[in-house]
């Protein structure tokens, strides 16, 4: 089939891989400092013979005014700092690897750590500052030039400064307030971008019967992770054919070689199977670009993790808590929009499948429920989530929320002996303990139509 000329570049998953690993790469930065560091050498070489021309600057009496044997201490001083700080970083950067990944989860040092443009920017003005002053010290020889000791000095200067505010950076970063809430600013954009619209009361399902497909794409490559999925070129290609096409897994999904990765209808059949298996990315591990419940996975783990007993830590359970209740509203707020999407027409052209308000309740409650059981902390603070969102989500959203309850209820009767710590336990708080006045009463909450 010839496809329309905007559709005929069929390596969409390499530009989107290339974009995802450039966006999470530590070594990109240093290498534009690199480059950036030979324009400013330039800029700097030209305004240093100008202003010698113009007389307005000589190479002993001026800004510094250092000797041949003093600018060489000073460029070599600036030398070992930049490349201790660097030594420094990379070092620090791999123990706090380590340790987030032990005690919080591994998911979050690619979504996290590694994408942090604080970490990779101060790494560049290192860099940049090295091989300012190593490129100085080369130049040094017979007399000295004062401008460019002065800038290697500033930079050192600069250097310095930003070696100190890294370490107050990176000793909040790896706070678990920090974690949790930098995930649950990733997942609220991509909540917002996977679903733009506002929910609206659920009406009868008018899905159309696709029946047989006329033809299966199945996975050809290399196993792999589902990352993303090019939606606009996909409805442009099955409305350039007249035709739906499937997207047979989800986001997120594990596919082998050999599954189902399209169902085509119609004249969609005679798409290029290439530019369809082009418009998949597949990678070893989720990414949050176009997955919302990988968002919440991540928080899940953290939770459960701080739950067990090597680690003992139900405030930080709390805390993820916290932005799952963040990150449900929000969903419970959105259009989850079935499996359908549609041209500007009004024709069906693509079904994929996403997850549903239930899919993200049983992430978001279910695993913590269980690790939780026996904490007090935990079980308060699950019930203000659910009860809180019973008050401000819409009616249609309620009938899960309820069903949660129900199951918190009966963990509470089976994991507490006592029946006062069963009453306590059975207190929505915001807190998790210490934060219950001013709750609804829960019966009021339950039943608000009364």
């Amino acid at each position: 089939m010839q496809m329309p000329r905007g559709l005929r570049r069929i390596r969409w998953n390499w530009r989107y891989a290339v974009k995802s690993y450039l966006g999470g790469s530590l070594w990109l930065v240093p290498i534009l400092a690199l480059v950036a560091n030979q324009a400013f050498r330039v800029v700097v070489q030209w305004i240093d013979e100008w202003l010698l021309r113009a007389g307005m600057l000589d190479d002993t009496n001026s800004l510094l005014a250092l000797s041949v044997t003093g600018a060489r201490s000073l460029l070599e001083t600036v030398l070992t700092l930049n490349l201790s700080f660097l030594v420094f970083t990379f070092g620090s950067l791999l123990v706090a690897i380590q340790v987030a990944g032990g005690q919080y989860t591994p998911r979050i040092i690619a979504t996290t750590l590694l994408r942090d443009n604080v970490i990779r920017g101060t790494v560049g003005c290192f860099v940049f500052s090295l091989v300012f002053a190593v490129q100085v010290l080369s130049r040094t020889g017979e007399s000295v030039h004062q401008l460019d000791i002065f800038l290697a000095a500033l930079l050192g200067v600069i250097s310095l400064m930003t070696f100190l505010f890294l370490i107050d950076y990176a000793a909040r970063l790896l706070r678990p307030i920090s974690i949790v809430a930098r995930v649950g600013q990733f997942g609220t954009q991509v909540i917002r971008v996977i679903y733009p619209d506002p929910t609206v009361r659920p009406k009868p399902p008018v899905t159309r019967r696709l029946g047989e497909p006329d033809r299966t794409v199945l996975h050809a490559d290399a196993s792999g992770v589902v990352l993303a999925l090019n939606v606009k070129g996909l409805v442009a290609a099955a409305r350039h054919a007249d035709g739906v096409v499937e997207f047979v897994p989800l986001v997120g999904d594990f596919l082998a070689v050999d599954e189902p990765l399209f169902r085509l209808y119609g004249n969609a059949s005679a798409i290029d199977e290439r530019w369809l298996r082009a418009a998949v990315v597949l990678g070893t591990e989720r990414t949050l670009e176009q997955d919302p419940a990988f968002a919440f996975r991540i928080l899940v783990d953290i939770a459960i993790k701080a739950l067990s007993a090597a680690i003992n830590d139900p405030t930080t359970a709390v805390m993820a808590i916290d932005q799952l209740h963040h990150l449900l509203r929000l969903v419970g707020q959105r259009d989850l929009r079935g499996e359908e999407v549609r041209d500007a027409a009004g024709e069906l052209r693509l079904v994929l499948r996403t997850p549903n308000w239930e899919d993200f309740v049983h992430l978001s409650c279910t695993e913590i429920r269980h690790c939780g059981a026996g904490s007090i902390q935990i079980v308060r603070r699950l019930r203000s989530m659910l009860v809180n969102l019973m008050q401000t989500l819409p009616r249609h959203r309620h009938a899960e929320l309820r069903g949660q309850l129900e199951l918190l209820d009966r963990t509470i009767d089976e994991k507490f002996a006592f029946a006062e710590d069963r009453v306590l336990a059975r207190v929505p708080d915001s807190q998790g303990l210490g934060g219950a006045l001013g709750i609804q009463p829960l019966d009021e909450a339950l039943h608000p139509e009364d």
